[in-house]
C-alpha cells in the first residue's frame, strides 16, 4: 500500500469504492423492486427471466402478511442482488406499460358503452368504421334491451351483453 509519493495517494486506492450510504440506497432500491416484483401476479412473474430461488421467494411471500412478509421482502432483497436489476426492471416496465394499455382499452369499451345507453347515436358511426365486424341491428336490439331493463328496475344482463359484444369486436379487430 502506497500512501504518499508521485506513484499515487492513500485516496486512490479506495476511489473504487462504494460508500456506506451508497450500498444502503442500492440495497434499498432492490427491495422496493422486490416489492413492485409481489404486486405481480404469477402469470407476469413468469414472463420475467428469474432464478428459482427468487421465483419460489416471491410465491412465497404473497401469501404473508405483516412481520412475516417484511421478513420476506428483506429476503427477497438479499436475493436481488444476485439478479440483473436492470434486466428485470425493464421487464417489469414492460409489464406496466402493457396492463395500463389494456385498461385504457377497457375503459374505452366501458365509454362507448355508456354512450350507447345513453341514446348517442355517433358512437354507432364511430364503432362501425373501428370494427369491421360490427352488427348495428344487434347492438340497437341490446341498447333497446337494456333500457328496458334499466326502466323496470332489473339487473343489467343486456348491459353486460353490449359490453362483451364490444370486446368481442375489438379482439377481433387484434
Amino acid at each position: 500500500m502506497i500512501k504518499f509519493g508521485e506513484e499515487g495517494t492513500y485516496e486512490d486506492e479506495w476511489e473504487d469504492e462504494k460508500s456506506k450510504s451508497q450500498v444502503k440506497r442500492e440495497l434499498l432500491a432492490l427491495k422496493e423492486l422486490g416489492k413492485e416484483l409481489l404486486k405481480l401476479p404469477t402469470k407476469d412473474l413468469d414472463k420475467l427471466n428469474l432464478s428459482e430461488r427468487l421465483y419460489e421467494a416471491l410465491l412465497k411471500a404473497q401469501g404473508m402478511q405483516k412481520g412475516a412478509l417484511k421478513r420476506q421482502i428483506a429476503t427477497v432483497g438479499g436475493l436481488m442482488v444476485h439478479e440483473n436489476y436492470d434486466e428485470i426492471k425493464e421487464s417489469v416496465e414492460k409489464i406496466r406499460q402493457e396492463h395500463n394499455g389494456q385498461i385504457k382499452q377497457f375503459h374505452q369499451l366501458e365509454l362507448w358503452r355508456d354512450e350507447l345507453l345513453a341514446g348517442d347515436n355517433d358512437v354507432m358511426t364511430v364503432l362501425r368504421n373501428e370494427f369491421e365486424s360490427f352488427d348495428m341491428q344487434h347492438v340497437r336490439q341490446l341498447v333497446r334491451n337494456a333500457n328496458k331493463e334499466a326502466t323496470a328496475e332489473k339487473p343489467p344482463k343486456s348491459s353486460r351483453i353490449l359490453f362483451k359484444y364490444l370486446q368481442q369486436c375489438q379482439s377481433e379487430q387484434s
